[in-house]
């Protein structure tokens, strides 16, 4: 593929990424304003579908940054897992994290005032899931420079984190322990 294909199919992948990012927010819209009562499970659900994938690009970025590791700098392998990098990121996980917030202070506000030991413990963790996003999103940037620093087994232990918060935010929402 040649740099111009790339950067056209690269254009293309954020046109529709930014075209369903106004769909969801126009229908989201329409939704709040038409039927306000019967809001509050369809911000839900929204909110579940953005952690779900949110997570999923959480997971699966550390694991390419061990493989990109390994690979030879200006390979064709490697000029592949900057693609792939910065098209997860840019595609998925950035607007993921978006949706997530705002519709989890939402919620949080709006099913709960903002109390709660479990879910002033729950942001906390979130927001060291978004730390961690923001950790990756430099490590992004770094490999798309080829300046990576840091090991494959850096990145092996780093995939564990999101694991880890995605664990403790589950337990604190679901079991509520104080």
């Amino acid at each position: 593929m040649t740099e111009t294909q790339n950067t056209n199919s690269t254009g293309q992948a954020m046109m529709r990424m930014t075209i369903g990012i106004v769909v969801l927010a126009v229908l989201t819209a329409v939704l709040y304003f038409a039927a306000p009562d019967s809001f509050y499970p369809w911000a839900k659900a929204i909110h579940i579908l953005a952690v779900i994938s949110w997570m999923a690009g959480m997971l699966y970025l550390p694991r390419l940054l061990v493989y990109h590791t390994d690979a030879e700098k200006g390979s064709v392998q490697s000029e592949t897992f900057k693609v792939m990098e910065r098209r997860l990121l840019r595609g998925i996980i950035n607007p993921a994290m978006i949706v997530t917030w705002v519709f989890g202070l939402w919620l949080a506000w709006k099913g709960f005032g903002f109390q709660g030991g479990w879910l002033h413990a729950k942001i906390g963790a979130v927001l060291l899931l978004s730390a961690m996003h923001g950790y990756l999103a430099g490590a992004v940037r770094k490999f798309a420079e080829d300046r990576n620093e840091k090991s494959a087994k850096h990145w092996r232990i780093v995939n564990e984190i999101p694991t880890l918060l995605m664990i403790a935010i589950v337990i604190l929402v679901v079991v509520k322990p104080f």
